[in-house]
């Protein structure tokens, strides 16, 4: 894809150029490529207003349809879900005499979702993966699905990190066909479901992104795909934890990204819990309490304190998945600030 977008001319743009509007007369300086799409190519530049990624494509179609996917973001409040859209135009290239539209956006600085897994440790996958399942639910809620959702098209800015969505190309109203696909994030491919643009086609690539962080080289698909895919995730040790949660997702069992997330952090929670246990073999005698013969209480006694107990269990359950969710929040940003610090 790459290969074939660099050779097309109105494409490639040599860094050093600048591209002028024909309507709106804003000039951009290219500095270099940012990322290649199956419709065109992001290059960052410099303008008027500092660094911004601009795209370029000679699919008029396309750069309209992904314009205003960018509108209808802006317009679901209380999130960013892609990057803002500064401006729409033309641009004569006298080089070749050909006019190609582009479109310019904030540009969005950070690391790519793999990059920052392997700086960080993939403990950060489940943080960060919550997040996207976050603002996966407003896009779905709001009619949409990502569509081309790969690590690609995901960036980590911060402090503290935070997941923000780059290059909106594969973006598809919901019961459409998926316009742009990545075979590896795909159900088409793997043979798990149909390219129908639905909630599940998008969580079923988020489960392959969490595999993808354990595995950043990739793997091709043989011909038991399902059980080729839990081998995986039970072989390594990043993804165990997640086995339930990742296999749920690959066969389509989650409706809502919410229900996805819930899942995770739940899951995140218990390999807290396990890894705080004391090691096999470990020193655990400082721990050891001496035994005392217990006292006989009256049976009525215990069942009262018994009833309180579960009184209380129950009015705290529902604070524990919010209260999980700040936790690992708190832990993550810690995290971050650490890295920094070293």
């Amino acid at each position: 894809m790459k290969n074939n977008i660099l050779k097309n001319p109105a494409c490639k743009v040599t860094p050093g150029t600048v591209i002028v509007g024909k309507w709106h007369a804003q000039s951009y300086r290219v500095m270099k490529p940012l990322g290649y799409g199956a419709n065109g190519v992001v290059y960052l530049a410099n303008g008027k207003a500092g660094q911004v990624a601009l795209k370029i494509s000679d699919n008029s179609m396309s750069i309209t349809s992904e314009v205003n996917v960018l509108k209808k973001f802006s317009k679901v409040q209380g999130s960013s879900l892609g990057p803002s859209l500064l401006d729409v135009d033309d641009w004569f290239r006298t080089d070749n005499g050909i006019t190609v539209p582009f479109y310019v956006m904030e540009f969005v600085n950070g690391d790519n979702f793999i990059e920052f897994i392997e700086k960080r440790g993939t403990e950060w996958t489940g943080i960060l993966c919550s997040q996207l399942l976050l603002d996966l639910d407003k896009l779905h809620e709001a009619g949409w699905v990502f569509g081309d959702l790969k690590p690609d098209n995901l960036l980590v800015t911060g402090p503290p990190p935070k997941i923000r969505w780059l290059d909106v190309g594969g973006v598809t109203i919901q019961g459409r066909s998926i316009k742009e696909f990545t075979e590896f994030f795909d159900r088409g491919y793997w043979g798990m479901g149909s390219r129908v643009a639905e909630p599940t086609y998008d969580l079923f690539a988020v489960a392959m992104i969490m595999i993808n962080a354990s595995f950043p080289k990739r793997f091709a698909k043989t011909e038991d795909t399902k059980h080729q895919l839990r081998n995986v995730i039970l072989t390594h040790s990043s993804l165990r934890q997640y086995h339930d949660v990742i296999m749920k997702a690959i066969e389509g069992k989650y409706s809502k990204a919410l229900d996805m997330r819930r899942d995770l952090v739940i899951a995140m929670s218990k390999s807290n819990v396990s890894t705080s246990q004391p090691a096999k073999g470990g020193n655990v005698k400082a721990n050891v309490v001496p035994k005392t013969k217990p006292t006989k209480k009256p049976a009525n006694q215990s069942v009262k304190r018994t009833d309180r107990k579960s009184k209380k269990k129950k009015e705290s359950f529902g604070l524990t998945e919010t209260l999980l969710i700040l936790l690992f929040l708190f832990l993550a940003y810690v995290l971050y600030i650490y890295g920094q610090l070293i």
